[in-house]
């Protein structure tokens, strides 16, 4: 069932990128030049339509050509915009490239030109980090996907510098690089504390003959099944480790191959990533007097302040919706409440004090609602308050 609902929503995200709707799903052309590859590099950016002080964590997709538009058209779906909390709204960098085999391998190999993948490393740390931090409102959350080399590079990423990001999608990496030189190096990984905080999503496609599965495809020692075994036995590797601190979760794809792998292992890896995320409130929790909503929203906050490693609060818009429904199911002190610890996050905004005033309307106490609605009008003179204020004033 799963196959073909994402199938569905990929002639849905072809359909929407080739002209219908494109608004939904626009790739905001940027560059930058890279004085490490010295190089203009080309950027696709995808930011969230939202309030101007709203800020977002930050998707970075390698083979950027390839995978951009999957990765913004699932966020989109899964995410508030289409009123789902599965993940968060993010914004994404893809990645073009420009010398793939260049900087997606991490040492000389056997493919021409090889080699580069420290100094590409180093331009997304020291060149687009930087670009992107300082032109995009980002919070301090990067999510890191790589396909097949771009796999490869996303784990010698975890391995040599984790901090670069919190959470890494390795889709059908090609661990067999070099011998297996980076497989080697991560057996000899201490995944201790410092990875307390990050999370690793790997992919396994089926890339085996029929005559096989993946038992025996392990047994195997010709060239051909190189790619596979090298990849269940990294994912045996993390299993096995009961002392690693990473999170980690490995998925065999036996309907996948390399190629058509990358979508669905990107639907699977986000649902991942952000189970701290998910949080929906049921209509019983509004009208049923016995349950403490508010508790439950501030439990969730912390959640996704510890998941996301940095302090948030309720968003404001979503503390109205809650505190106009309590009022809707006459949970008048639970409304109240609601509304104060809006105002309480959000001091500065003229929009808290202005739903306190129709609050303060519904249950008949004008003179808390003048009061409230002058507060909205100091912060915004032309706020729909100023009129609100100016009916009440003539009563």
């Amino acid at each position: 069932m799963k196959k073909i609902t994402i199938l569905y929503f990929l002639c849905l995200c072809l359909y929407t990128v080739n002209g219908q709707h494109s608004n939904d799903i626009v790739a905001k052309i940027d560059s930058i030049n890279s004085k490490i590859l010295n190089e203009e590099r080309k950027l696709l950016i995808h930011v969230p339509k939202g309030s101007s002080n709203k800020t977002y964590p930050v998707v970075y997709v390698l083979d950027g050509d390839s995978h951009f538009h999957s990765v913004v058209a699932l966020i989109q779906q899964l995410g508030p915009e289409n009123r789902n909390t599965m993940c968060p709204e993010m914004i994404v960098v893809g990645i073009p490239n420009t010398h793939r085999n260049r900087d997606l391998s991490l040492t000389k190999g056997e493919l021409p030109d090889s080699g580069g993948g420290a100094n590409f490393m180093s331009f997304i740390e020291k060149e687009l980090f930087p670009h992107i931090d300082s032109k995009y409102p980002t919070k301090p959350y990067r999510v890191f996907i790589g396909h097949s080399l771009g796999g490869l590079t996303v784990m010698n990423t975890l391995v040599h510098t984790p901090d670069l990001f919190n959470a890494y999608v390795a889709i059908d990496p090609s661990m067999w690089w070099n011998e297996k030189n980076l497989l080697n190096q991560i057996k000899n990984t201490p995944f201790n504390e410092k990875y307390a905080n990050k999370t690793l999503f790997l992919a396994i496609a089926n890339t085996m003959s029929k005559d096989m599965n993946i038992v025996s495809v392990q047994k195997d020692t010709t060239a051909t099944t190189r790619h596979i075994r090298a990849i269940l036995e990294l994912d045996s590797y993390f299993k096995k480790d009961t002392q690693k601190k990473l999170s980690y979760k490995g998925t065999y794809y036996e309907d996948d191959n390399h190629g058509s792998v990358p979508l669905i292992a990107e639907y699977d890896a986000l649902r991942y990533i952000f189970e701290f995320y998910r949080f929906r409130l049921k209509s019983e929790d509004y009208s049923n007097p016995e349950i403490d909503v508010l508790v439950k929203v501030q439990k969730y906050y912390k959640r996704l302040s510890k998941g996301f490693g940095i302090d948030m609060k309720p968003d404001q818009l979503y503390m109205n919706d809650i505190g106009f429904t309590l009022l809707e199911n006459k949970q008048f002190k639970k409304a109240a409440q609601a509304f104060e610890l809006n105002i309480k996050n959000h001091p500065e905004s003229f929009g808290v004090y202005d739903s306190m005033g129709d609050f303060y309307v519904a249950i008949g106490n004008t003179k808390k609602a003048i009061e409230n609605y002058k507060k909205a009008v100091s912060l915004n003179i032309d706020s729909y308050a100023k009129y609100k204020l100016e009916e009440l004033e003539k009563e």
